[in-house]
């Protein structure tokens, strides 16, 4: 009875332990610098669904090493060493301990390594968000992306997916920096009528990242990541810091970076025949933009 009793605890010691628990920042093994032992690889595939220690993988998943050569081009990581491609129909998943009802974002880098017109399908049951990334924002080739949720449990797992079908199986989008941050749904005061009209409230923003955080449109996402407001447009804007560009108040700003094609909005309640005052501050952020809003404050 004895060995019966501990093969029982280490049964559900490990059936527990793949739920992590949450603290705003990169989720364990995030940035992937933890790799596969070299019996899991088959050159970069990695052939064992959990070889890279905390993650879960499935399909025709590699893991890249910065500097890695794929025919006449240099894949270069963002930060550390490592990075993972997931090729056709592949993904990686990892299961987080949240509190239901609250709501959550996903800050994650992501990278072309082909011409094809690839997508990310990010998804957390029953919520899901197919991102195009096909433009590139930044000079790296490597930009931030966000997506948020609502936590329909106490446990969360996050997926991101490759659905692409190309005609090289390793095709496909390389994934670092997989981050999350709890969001605090702000409210009306007695100053501003407007719901995080300083745009405080936000996607995680990875530390010393210069390339700010892309908020997809509302189409895309069935919570937004920058809670208050809508992205009512065909293309994203970008959550950016006071770290790496200029802010006149605060910390963080939006920059349409799209100019005419980007927009933010929000639905605001007023009384019938009251006057309001709109103001907000547009400029430069410092990196040869001029479409940054700071602050709105209707009153």
């Amino acid at each position: 009875m004895k060995k019966m009793g501990v093969i029982v605890f280490l049964l559900l010691h490990s059936i527990f332990y793949t739920a992590f628990c949450f603290k705003d920042g990169l989720l364990p093994n995030g940035d992937f610098e933890l790799g596969p032992h070299h019996t899991d690889m088959k050159g970069t595939q990695v052939m064992n669904k959990t070889a890279i220690p905390s993650w879960e993988v499935s399909g025709f998943v590699e893991y890249i090493p910065s500097g890695h050569k794929q025919g006449d081009m240099i894949l270069v990581v963002p930060k550390g060493a490592f990075a993972v491609r997931l090729g056709n129909e592949a993904s990686i998943k990892q299961k987080i301990s949240v509190k239901k009802g609250s709501y959550y974002s996903i800050t994650f880098s992501a990278a072309r390594t082909c011409a094809q017109d690839e997508r990310l399908n990010v998804s957390v049951a029953p919520h899901h968000g197919v991102m195009p990334i096909q433009t590139v924002y930044s000079s790296s080739g490597w930009d931030l992306y966000s997506w948020a949720f609502k936590a329909q449990g106490d446990y969360a797992e996050v997926v991101i997916h490759n659905p692409g079908v190309e005609e090289d199986p390793a095709c496909g989008p390389l994934i670092d920096g997989v981050a999350m941050r709890a969001l605090f749904p702000p409210r009306p005061t007695n100053k501003n009528i407007l719901k995080n009209g300083g745009f405080e409230e936000g996607p995680w923003v990875l530390p010393n990242t210069s390339s700010g955080v892309l908020i997809p449109p509302n189409a895309v996402d069935d919570h937004s990541p920058l809670p208050g407001w809508m992205v009512e447009s065909l293309k994203a804007v970008k959550y950016i810091d006071s770290d790496h560009f200029s802010v006149p108040q605060g910390r963080r700003a939006v920059e349409l970076v799209a100019g005419k094609e980007s927009a933010v909005a929000q639905v605001v309640r007023t009384t019938p025949g009251k006057i309001y005052v709109l103001s907000f501050a547009v400029g430069d952020a410092s990196n040869a933009t001029q479409h940054v809003i700071r602050r709105s404050d209707p009153t």
